[in-house]
């Protein structure tokens, strides 16, 4: 069964998977097999405008309603909540970088007062999460050694070693989007300066894109005219293909993976992205341990962010 066929059957042991990012807030029903429940999708805006009140109404809409499509005859198993880094993973807060209204917020206890007393709710770094849906159910199934990533409005990750999650003490471990890239001098929204998500995420790239002449404001804009081989187009992919391969390289010498599975909006800009990024990889010739690595793009529909968030639910026996 695929992660978008309809449920028949038993829906059984149900995770509410929430994941919140830079751009909306999702929650669903996840079967134990990494399904998302056919109804129970709910998604609202986020972004770095709204209040922080406004953050809280968005969160308490989608999962009030993909509670209350919680079928009669399934058991809800747990929360898992994927969320924007950074995060602290033993106290269940939050301070996503393009979210600055939340500052050390505590998402874990608003939405653990919003379900049935007694529910576990698990929050991780939504890089771990995608990480997590990858070994599990997508291009990285059979690998111990894996690091996933989310290429869109920010730029994210997650490790897996040894097969089970690697989150360091605060639970931010794997955020190669503020690894620096040599050769770019791109402002970091961190502090950092050259940070892969700095150069490589869609928005910076479409920015960068635009102080060369691109009239375009979006990254399908620059998809289009990539594939018409508009030069300008050309030059911003390869540009931020080459940090993605930069920044893997780096943490495959660290950390010695086998496999990054990549998705996110904006790592569907072009499948040239991977190969500008493989390039880069392969100049690291007497390497072998870092050459071998992988870099492929994901194996989950658009639901793998919901899927690795309530992985943390049906696959805590992964969780370090």
């Amino acid at each position: 069964m695929s992660n978008t066929d309809p449920i028949t059957d038993h829906p059984g042991s149900l995770a509410l998977a929430v994941d919140l990012g830079g751009t909306k807030v999702e929650a669903a029903l996840v079967t134990d097999q990494g399904v998302v429940l056919p109804g129970t999708r709910f998604r609202s805006p986020t972004g770095p405008q709204r209040s922080s009140e406004a953050l809280q109404a968005a969160v308490d809409e989608v999962v009030t309603s993909a509670l209350a499509a919680l079928p009669t005859d399934a058991t809800l198993a747990g929360v898992g909540i994927g969320s924007a880094g950074p995060v602290d993973e033993e106290h269940g807060l939050v301070s996503p970088l393009n979210m600055p209204v939340w500052r050390g917020y505590p998402l874990r206890d608003r939405v653990a007062a919003l379900v049935p007393a007694g529910t576990p709710v698990t929050l991780r770094m939504d890089g771990l999460a995608i990480t997590l849906a990858e070994h599990w159910l997508g291009a990285a199934q059979g690998s111990d050694h894996v690091m996933g990533m989310i290429v869109s409005t920010g730029v994210g990750g997650g490790l897996i070693l040894h097969g089970r999650t690697v989150s360091g003490p605060t639970g931010n471990a794997g955020h190669i989007g503020h690894v620096e890239c040599g050769g770019y001098d791109d402002p970091c929204a961190c502090g950092g300066t050259g940070c892969l998500e700095a150069v490589a995420s869609g928005p910076k790239t479409v920015a960068w894109a635009r102080r060369q002449g691109f009239t375009g404001e979006t990254g399908e804009e620059l998809s289009a005219a990539y594939a018409a081989g508009d030069e300008i187009a050309v030059a911003a992919i390869k540009r931020s293909g080459r940090a993605l391969g930069q920044a893997i390289a780096a943490a495959t010498s660290l950390v010695d993976l086998e496999v990054v599975a990549i998705g996110g909006g904006f790592s569907h800009v072009t499948p040239d992205l991977f190969e500008y990024a493989r390039q880069a990889v392969a100049e690291r010739v007497e390497f072998g341990f870092v050459t071998k690595v992988r870099i492929v793009p994901t194996g989950l529909s658009q639901d793998g962010p919901l899927i690795g968030a309530a992985a943390l639910v049906h696959r805590s026996h992964v969780l370090r």
